[in-house]
């Protein structure tokens, strides 16, 4: 996996995610330095200004660009991190040349290294209560939390260096699904929009759950 992999719009890159390693290097939460990995297994497309396509009501890009969405707008093989609900954040790969808007949230992922790490992160969050291990990097929140992301520390970084190491899928991922996106509002979160997409059968994948109320760009 390359930069290149990155330059096509998110709707393409999306389901080519699937089953792809993403790994984290940073502080283990005891003083130390320490990695965790994820082989991702649910993903969501997103898309903005300049990307082509239909309009997307759904993203943090669809209309311009901003301060907390910038890093969507740079080069591709980027983050873009965001605090999402004001309770946890969200890390996103941003997709197309720089100056389009697009990029793929990572919805879920199977802990393939740095249990240990990925646990003490996560149980800290739930008062010392162990997390199962399918569920430690089960949401979008939860992928964040088991790798350690943050907005001040890795939004805008470059997916090609540290901290970040991501490769391809170890081999083709043949069961994928795709549906609605979960969590959002109006027509971005339904049929109009199936840019979610899973691999079938992954206890790691996130329950579907619909959006509330009017449209409204809670993603992306």
């Amino acid at each position: 996996m390359d930069r290149e992999f990155f330059l096509s719009p998110a709707l393409e890159v999306a389901p080519l995610l699937l089953g792809a390693r993403l790994e984290v290097a940073g502080d283990d939460g005891l003083g130390g330095r320490g990695s965790v990995a994820i082989r991702i297994t649910e993903v969501e497309a997103y898309h903005g200004v300049g990307t082509p396509g239909p309009y997307d009501p759904g993203s943090h890009s669809k209309d311009r660009r901003t301060a907390r969405n910038a890093s969507m707008f740079g080069p591709p093989g980027h983050a873009y991190v965001y605090f999402s609900y004001g309770m946890h954040f969200a890390l996103n790969l941003v997709c197309s040349p720089a100056g389009m808007a697009s990029g793929v949230l990572i919805r879920a992922g199977e802990v393939v290294e740095g249990h240990e790490i990925a646990q003490r992160r996560r149980s800290a969050k739930r008062g010392g209560t162990t997390v199962p291990q399918h569920m430690l990097a089960r949401g979008p929140g939860n992928v964040a939390a088991a790798l350690g992301i943050a907005r001040e520390t890795h939004d805008g970084l470059d997916l090609f260096s540290a901290p970040f190491s991501v490769g391809a899928p170890a081999e083709p991922t043949t069961r994928v699904e795709s549906g609605a996106r979960v969590g959002v509002a109006g027509e971005a979160g339904g049929p109009a929009f199936p840019w979610r997409f899973w691999i079938a059968g992954e206890p790691s994948v996130s329950a579907f759950r619909p959006g509330r109320g009017a449209p409204r760009a809670l993603r992306g």
